[in-house]
Parts: structure tokens; C-alpha cells; sequence
């Protein structure tokens, strides 16, 4: 049986591959920033990751159109902030913000839905504590005082006597509300119980929106009065970020001192043109100031011109951030500023977040992972020798049952490392993978599986011998019978880390994809380097040897074959 075509050129092969060496690492090195270091996830250079999953007023699945809006905002913000090293990926109906260093609070700020309206504020009291029953219908709230339907002329808020900086200030009589400190949108912790009533998750948060919107959102004063009764600022707020901005609305300050009755918007928070955060010298303040497009602008100046004397409230998220009196009006120009007590950082904070826009969708956290450098450098350190006792494990097993041919599987074995690595970088610069412990853990196993190529052929070769073959001659034919179980093999390899990688999620996929990778590297490798190699050695004198190979058993066996038959023939 002749050798199987493209066996002749071993050489030609071997060159092929140090080519294509040669094309990888000169991408690594004159392409991108030019550096040969792999992107590492945060479980190997510490970080956080969080997995945001979308809630649609209706429960329905989001858009893939809406997740790549969402998507988009989000990197804008990332580099409003200036965060190096972030990434914002669409993880199925999912996205992934993954965050380098330590400050976790900055991978969360970047998932704020933001929708901002600014609505007239028709009434407010203080919260009932713990969120008392309601009055009956048709009883006055706390405070003995009405509150009028959203359609009637507002109550003005207590007086206020400082002069504005840029023409609205919180009122003194009020207590100013502190920005949030949360950075997601509230929501109740998953519980691993079924929802009531046999509902999905997301049929309950349907329901829970629609609810929240029957109660807070009504046109009806009696309603209104019920719902101010009942507000509730401790408990998470189902309505957040999906309130109607066309009805009133009944919600608390972010610190949850107050509820408001508001009426419906007056401005969309998508006709900010600009928003910076500064220092108020006047006021000792931190402030977010805005500058309205063209329309905002007028609808500004007609909103100021109508509540002189009356507050207005800024409600991000549904939630009023600060709702400051109108001390003079109408005021022209587009500019106003968002006061409360912000620090120069919540203040930067807010004001990136309003320049780029809100969400089309509000999201709630599936999953948060957070991971010091410390840890991140321990796990790495843990991976890499992982690696290579796996690695020396394997070529120490080669050495011992094929003697110096387990060399040349060692050499095949460093040739499919270098190309996985640059392989590792350019995919790193190019699509954004990263390279996880669950991915080291994939390159283990697929040191595994080139090895387990070079037993498969080596096997053959054996066999070949066991027949009465000489090593020259058994070496091609050996090939021809491996490569039929090793393609399977892979074959079947390849599917499985296919269908795990379309199947499973986070960090599951990084293995998936990196034993993908090696699989298809290894099929690569056993063409270009092992076949080349063996090919060359059995033309070789020395590695004819039987104290070199290794097979001067498999020889002896062959010649008591040999001999076994001649007896049998003499006869």
C-alpha cells in the first residue's frame, strides 16, 4: 500500500506550518497594540462581571435590535468614563459588562437604565412608615390636604428664599434627596421558587409592571390618594424604568423621604444635549448641568414660565432625583442643573449617564462576580502550573512508552501551544475574547487530545510492525489507518464543544470555546508537524533504531510471527 498522498513532502508541510507561525505572530506584533499578551478575564486579573438580564413592561423577549442599542449606549458611557479594559457583550438575552480593578461600583454605574423625564410635581408628603395600609377611598392623605388630579393647577411647595444658581434650586422647606446609591435598577432578589399562580418570571414581572401602573399611574384622584397612602419607598420598585411618561405618576425621592404626586412629562431626558458635573462655588455644591436641544429648550422656558414659585422634579429611573422650586422664569437659553447631594463623583457619575441617553430597556442583575487582582494573580499562577504539570505529565508518559519518538510528540506538542497562544491574542484584539479559568482548563484537556492523536498513530504504527513491516514502511501505513479514527475522534470532540458552546453561558462558553479551538488546531497539527516528522524519522537510520523508537519489542514480536509461520509452511 503506497504512502497516502501529501505523506511524500514533509518538508513542504513543516514549511507550511512555520509559515503560518510566521503570519499569526507577525499579527500579534505589527497589528493592533502590538503587544503579545493575551486579554485575560477577571477571574485571572481581578474585576467585575455582571450579567444584566432585560425586563420588557410586557414579558416578552427583548429584541435583538434593542440589546445592540443597549449595547451601544453602554460602551459610550464606558468610554465617557474613560474605564480601560471594559467590554459590553450580547450574551443571548443577556448583556455581560466585564470591568477591570477593583471598584466594582464602576461596572455597576454603567448599567443604569436612565430614563429621565422632568414632570411638574403636584403634591408631596412624607412616606407612611413601612408603608401603611390605605386610607379608604375618598379620605385625605397625610397632611390633611387633597392632592389635586393631574390635571389640575399644582400645589406650589413650601417657600424658598435662596436665588437659584441656574434658576432652580432644591427648596429650603424640603429635604434635599441624595442621589442613589444604587446603580441597578431595584429589583427584588431571584428566588428559586416557582411564581405564584403558575406564572413564568417574566409573566410575574409583567404582571407586577402592569400592577404598579394600574395603582401609581391612574388618572383617578381617589386612586391617586390611595396609591400616595400606600407607597412603600423601602421595598424595590417594579415600575423602575418603565413608567409612562404621558400619565401621572405616583413615586418616592431616591433617599425615600418624600412621595410625590407628579403629572405627566414635560421634558424627555433625550433632548439633553450635554451634561457636565461641577463644582457650585456659590452653593459649596456638587451640580449636573444640562443643555437642552432646540425643543427641549422651549419646552423649558415654557415649564419655568408656568411654575414660578413651584417645583419641578427631575425623576430618573422613576425615581425623583432632585426636585428643586423654580425661583424665577421663563428661563431662555436651554440650561438648567440638577442640585442634591452629590459628591464629584456621583455628580460625573449622573452627568455621563444623562449625556449618552437611556436604555431602551430596563435590566435587572442575574448574576454579579467580583474578583480581586490578588486572587486574580493566585488563579493565574494556579492555571499555568495546572498547564504544565499537565503538560510534563504527558511528555514524561511519551518518553517512557516510545522513547525518543516521544520527542517528537513533545515538539508537536510546544508547535500547537505557540499557535494556540497568538491564535489567543489576535482573537482577544479582534472579537474580544478573553481567557478565563474555565478556557486554561479547555487547553488542559486539549493537551489531552493531542496526545491522545500521537497514541492513536503511534498504536498503528505498532501494528503495522506486529505484521512484519519494517518502521519505514509501517510508518505511512500507520498514517493512513490513524488518521481515520483521529478525524473521528476530533470529529466528535468538535461537536460536542459546538453544542456546548451554543447551549451554555458565562464562563462555560470560554471552556467551549477554547477546547474548540484546540481540536481543530490539533487536526492542524497532526497534518503539519507529527505526520511530517514521523514521515522524515522513519527514513532516518538512527530513528530505525530499536533502543531509539522504542518498538524492539514490538520487532521481536514480529519475528516469532515471522518465524511461527515459516514452521507452519515447512510442514
Amino acid at each position: 500500500m503506497p504512502p497516502s498522498q501529501g505523506s511524500a513532502h514533509p518538508f513542504r508541510l513543516l514549511g507550511v506550518y512555520a509559515a503560518l507561525l510566521a503570519v499569526i505572530y507577525a499579527l500579534v506584533f505589527f497589528t493592533g497594540d502590538h503587544s503579545p499578551s493575551a486579554k485575560l478575564g477577571i477571574d485571572l486579573q481581578g474585576g467585575t462581571r455582571v450579567t444584566l438580564t432585560a425586563r420588557t413592561p410586557e414579558g416578552n423577549k427583548p429584541s435583538q435590535e434593542s440589546l445592540k442599542k443597549a449595547q451601544e449606549i453602554i460602551e459610550s458611557r464606558v468610554n465617557g468614563l474613560g474605564v480601560s479594559g471594559s467590554e459590553v457583550v450580547i450574551d443571548g438575552d443577556n448583556l455581560v459588562i466585564t470591568v477591570p480593578g477593583e471598584d466594582s461600583q464602576q461596572a455597576r454605574a454603567l448599567a443604569t437604565t436612565a430614563k429621565l423625564y422632568i414632570r411638574p410635581v403636584l403634591f408631596a408628603t412624607e412616606p407612611q412608615a413601612g408603608g401603611a395600609a390605605p386610607p379608604a377611598t375618598g379620605t385625605a392623605p397625610p397632611g390633611g390636604t387633597t392632592p389635586p388630579a393631574a390635571t389640575e393647577t399644582p400645589v406650589p411647595a413650601p417657600g424658598e428664599s435662596t436665588p437659584p444658581a441656574d434658576g432652580a434650586t432644591p427648596a429650603d422647606g424640603a429635604t434635599t434627596p441624595a442621589p442613589q446609591s444604587r446603580v441597578f435598577p431595584a429589583q427584588a432578589p431571584p428566588t428559586p421558587t416557582p411564581p405564584p399562580g403558575g406564572l413564568t418570571t417574566q409573566q410575574q414581572q409583567a404582571k407586577e409592571i402592569a400592577d404598579a401602573k394600574a395603582l401609581r399611574q391612574s388618572t383617578d384622584q381617589q386612586v391617586q390618594q390611595v396609591a400616595l397612602a400606600a407607597m412603600d419607598c423601602t421595598k424595590p420598585d417594579p415600575l423602575t424604568g418603565n413608567d409612562d411618561p404621558a400619565l401621572p405618576l405616583v413615586t418616592c425621592s431616591q433617599d425615600g423621604t418624600e412621595v410625590f404626586l407628579l403629572g405627566p412629562s414635560r421634558i424627555d431626558g433625550q433632548e439633553i444635549a450635554d451634561a457636565t458635573s461641577g463644582l457650585n462655588s456659590q452653593q459649596a455644591r456638587h451640580e449636573v448641568n444640562l443643555e437642552f436641544k432646540s425643543a427641549g429648550a422651549d419646552a423649558w422656558s415654557k415649564l419655568t414660565g408656568e411654575y414660578v414659585n413651584k417645583r419641578v422634579a427631575f425623576v430618573l429611573d422613576s425615581k425623583v432625583v432632585s426636585a428643586p422650586q423654580v425661583q424665577q422664569g421663563p428661563q431662555l437659553g436651554g440650561r438648567t442643573s440638577i442640585s442634591g447631594s452629590f459628591t464629584a463623583d456621583s455628580a460625573a457619575e449622573l452627568a455621563n449617564t444623562l449625556k449618552y441617553g437611556s436604555l431602551p430597556l430596563s435590566f435587572q442583575t442575574s448574576e454579579a462576580e467580583t474578583v480581586s487582582a490578588t486572587l486574580g494573580l493566585s488563579s493565574l499562577k494556579a492555571g499555568l502550573l495546572a498547564g504544565a504539570v499537565g503538560l510534563i505529565a504527558v511528555l514524561l508518559y511519551c518518553l517512557l512508552v516510545y522513547r525518543m519518538l516521544g520527542l517528537l510528540a513533545g515538539f508537536s506538542l510546544i508547535a500547537a501551544g505557540v499557535a494556540v497562544y497568538g491564535i489567543i491574542v489576535l482573537l482577544g484584539r479582534w472579537i474580544g475574547f478573553t481567557l478565563d479559568l474555565a478556557g486554561i482548563a479547555g487547553l488542559i484537556i486539549g493537551i489531552g487530545l493531542t496526545a491522545d492523536s500521537f497514541v492513536v498513530f503511534f498504536e498503528r504504527i505498532k501494528d503495522e510492525m506486529r505484521e512484519g513491516r519494517s518502521f519505514r514502511s509501517a510508518v505511512p501505513r500507520g498514517w493512513q489507518r490513524a488518521q481515520r479514527t483521529n478525524l473521528s475522534g476530533k470529529t466528535v470532540s468538535l461537536i460536542a464543544s459546538v453544542v456546548l458552546y451554543l447551549l451554555a453561558a458565562g464562563q462555560v462558553k470560554g471552556f467551549a470555546f477554547t477546547l474548540g479551538v484546540t481540536t481543530v488546531l490539533d487536526v492542524i497539527v497532526l497534518y503539519l508537524v507529527t505526520a511530517p516528522l514521523l514521515m522524515l524519522a522513519s527514513r532516518s537510520p538512527f530513528w530505525a533504531k530499536p533502543s531509539v523508537n522504542g518498538l524492539g519489542s514490538v520487532q521481536q514480536i514480529a519475528r516469532e510471527r515471522g518465524q511461527a509461520r515459516s514452521k507452519e509452511m515447512s510442514r
